[in-house]
């Protein structure tokens, strides 16, 4: 093929797009060549010839139809095949403005969404896409004609002023635009403050949308404006209104005759409550009791929540918006106020509290013998912090030592028999700070998950996948009340193909012919990893790789745990959907007939949404954290292990305090560098050097950037690697 001419093919396939985009928006509107070419702003000859030719090509695949004077139009055809075209999802965008629509389920690829056809979309917004006429070989394209629900309605950011308009600009950058203020509108916020803004206007045409300010946060940097950018930004707040405090108020602590009537009495028999040290709620306890025959009584408590917290209360609507507890680094914003969350519904030790149980009867296998749900009375023995658990675990003396030891060594049944049955070992490190009086860190360590930490967990998993198999495991002849669960669909084949590829240029490899044979290999694989510079990045790998688990009305199973049926139920002092299920429970437990689906499905994507947006949130305050911890360490040499390599850069995590930055390209000044993606690593041109994944190296902060929660190292003496 000659230059000229691929040159010319090139040409003509970057066009394809636009002229196509151009009728499918204008289906009963003719056009000419020259037409086109001022729309695309085209000008010369050769380029209108190319223009011209497209136009042909796409007549002669019936594309497009003529009409007089050399104009054409869309084929009637493909307007009436194009207008059942529609398909809706979320709006993934990018800082270039460019889009992608994520479709629910991951039933198609994604659909690209140029710039100017975003319709003034943005990023997480949920919308309605006309599909483009697909074309063989490429990522299905389209463009936005609706917006079906914004996002998010305030966005957070920083005023610069100027002579007549000001200019907002936002801390998301995947908001690919500024916010042009009118100066009328700042409502006294000064240049460089954070704010709280909303657009009030956008032209059809406009790039810039028109904005108010509605709050004023303060100065960048500091640690209450920083925290609470992070959450107005997710659309969550730290403190509830004075109605719903009023409210709260009103609810009498007291427990009368009446409200024990009908609940089964735990006062008598042993029960603990096992949290972090520095908890303030306590929404679950467990009791326990030897039976004959080397039986035991197990009981898993959870605070009675759905007993004060009443349909159509403030309180409720307000826990339902929020659908969640938010725990950033340096506080936690409850889902309920303080006097339900951390007072009355809290399983505080030697107080009378009302609780939604699950009992069982297991054997020294863990087997469940007998089950039991319902309502009860109880009263702790003893709060015990996981460190203190943790102890007699190890030593087996203490207080309790013997009830500890056995709950311990039926809580090990329960895990050995759910690995057996295909459950992946997911491994997550979780990174704690060490905060001064003014919430600055001063340490950072990695939060370790002991025997006391999985004995609550394996507990928890019993309570929550036997209350789902009650009302989900039906004879074949009947259908299951409308209920909610907690689901984990299989992952697709393509990134788990993906992920196998990546992980086999490491050395290392899954076995894909069957579930098992998948799922013993990870486990395997989470346990050659450990300690290795790759454990961390494959292990975040392997966790996208999976699906999102989400609440449904569907039930799927729960493909992580392999689990046929499971929901949440522990936990309703912090999660909506676990109120939802206490209330469905009840319900059907006392033989009622089965809610409206329709309203549980709208409440589970709220709450999944919700979720999502409060891991966000956290994940911020983390990084946030993270960068304040160094910023103070500037010029300081740290360790750490090489997690990631992109074409701007090197990522580098520092191994004691697990925070990670980038190690410029521009920085490598010992040789000339050049990146070999497939195999993630840089070599040297000259020298031969090669940085890799996983390499140990030692580096030096150079730069932190607080407001973009960005760390810059350096490398030092990165002639040696490993």
């Amino acid at each position: 093929m000659s230059r000229k001419k691929r040159k010319n093919n090139t040409i003509n396939n970057l066009y394809h797009t636009p002229i196509v985009e151009i009728f499918t928006k204008h289906p009963y509107q003719y056009f000419n060549y020259k037409q086109i070419a001022a729309k695309l702003q085209v000008h010369g000859k050769e380029e209108r010839q190319l223009i011209a030719k497209t136009i042909e090509q796409l007549l002669i695949a019936n594309m497009l139809v003529r009409g007089n004077r050399g104009k054409y139009k869309l084929n009637p055809i493909h307007v009436e095949a194009d207008a059942s075209n529609i398909i809706s999802g979320r709006l993934s965008m990018k800082q270039t403005g460019k889009a992608y629509l994520i479709v629910e389920g991951g039933e198609m690829d994604d659909v690209f969404i140029s710039a100017n056809n975003t319709a003034h979309a943005l990023n997480g917004d949920i919308v309605k896409v006309h599909l483009f006429p697909a074309r063989r070989g490429k990522r299905p394209e389209g463009r936005v004609i609706e917006i079906v629900k914004r996002h998010k309605i305030n966005f957070v950011g920083t005023i610069k002023l100027a002579k007549n308009i000001s200019f907002f600009i936002p801390d998301d950058i995947s908001m690919p635009m500024d916010v042009l203020i009118p100066n009328e509108n700042l409502h006294n916020a000064k240049n460089g403050q954070k704010v709280v803004i909303r657009i009030i206007e956008w032209h059809e045409n406009a790039l810039n949308p028109f904005g108010e300010v509605i709050q004023i946060l303060g100065y960048p940097g500091d640690n209450e404006v920083e925290m609470l950018s992070i959450l107005i930004d997710q659309t969550f707040y730290n403190t509830f209104s004075k109605e719903v405090e009023k409210e709260a108020a009103q609810i009498s602590e007291c427990i009368l005759e009446k409200d024990i009537l009908n609940r089964k009495d735990f006062r008598q028999t042993f029960t603990i409550t096992i949290d972090p040290a520095d908890a303030k709620d306590f929404d679950d306890a467990i009791s326990y009791k030897v039976l004959e025959n080397n039986l035991f009584e197990v009981g898993i408590h959870i605070a009675d929540v759905s007993y004060y917290v009443k349909p159509n209360s403030l309180i409720e609507k307000e826990a339902y918006n929020r659908a969640t507890s938010v725990y950033l680094v340096d506080r936690t914003i409850p889902m309920l106020p303080e006097r339900l969350s951390n007072g009355i519904c809290s399983l505080s030790p030697h107080e009378d509290k009302l609780c939604f149980s699950a009992v069982f009867v297991l054997d020294e296998q863990a087997k469940t013998h007998k089950q039991w749900f319902g309502k009860t009375i109880i009263n702790s023995n003893k709060r015990f912090n996981y460190e203190e658990v943790q102890e007699i675990i190890e030593s087996k003396k203490g207080e309790y030592a013997q009830e500890i030891l056995s709950l311990d060594k039926l809580a090990k049944a329960l895990r050995k028999k759910r690995f057996e049955k295909g459950s992946i070992n997911f491994h997550s490190e979780e990174v704690k700070f060490i905060l001064n009086e003014k919430a600055k860190p001063i340490g950072v360590y990695v939060k370790e998950n002991t025997d006391s930490h999985q004995l609550i967990e394996d507990f928890m998993l019993l309570a929550n996948r036997k209350v789902a198999e009650l009302i989900g495991k039906v004879s074949a002849n009947k259908e299951a009340k409308a209920f909610v669960y907690r689901i984990h669909d299989q992952p697709l084949e393509e990134k788990i193909n993906k992920f196998n590829e990546f992980i086999q240029k490491l050395g290392y490899n899954l076995q894909l012919n069957s579930r098992k044979h998948m799922v013993d290999s990870m486990n395997a694989l989470f346990e050659q990893i450990e300690g290795k510079g790759e454990q961390n990045l494959i292990e975040q790998l392997a966790i996208r790789t999976m699906q999102r688990a989400i609440y449904s009305t569907q039930n799927i199973g729960h493909y992580g745990l392999a689990f046929k049926h499971y929901t949440h139920f522990t936990s309703p002092i912090r999660r909506y959907p676990d109120l939802m299920v206490h209330r469905l429970l009840e319900r059907y437990l006392a033989g009622k007939p089965s809610v409206d689906k329709e309203e549980l499905i709208i409440k589970c994507k709220h709450a999944t949404e919700m979720e999502q947006r409060a891991t966000e949130a956290e994940r911020n305050s983390i990084k946030y954290k993270q960068a304040e911890y160094l910023s103070d360490k500037i010029g300081h040499t740290f360790d750490g292990l090489i997690s990631g390599v992109s074409k701007w850069g090197i990522w580098v995590e520092l191994k004691e305090s697990k925070c990670e930055g980038m190690v410029s390209v521009k920085t490598l000044t010992d040789d000339f560098y050049y990146i070999d993606e497939d195999n993630y690593r840089y070599i040297g041109q000259h020298s031969g050097k090669i940085i890799r994944l996983g390499d140990h190296v030692s580096v030096k902060v150079s730069k932190v950037d607080l407001a973009k929660k960005q760390i810059d190292f350096v490398f030092v003496n990165n002639s040696e690697h490993r």
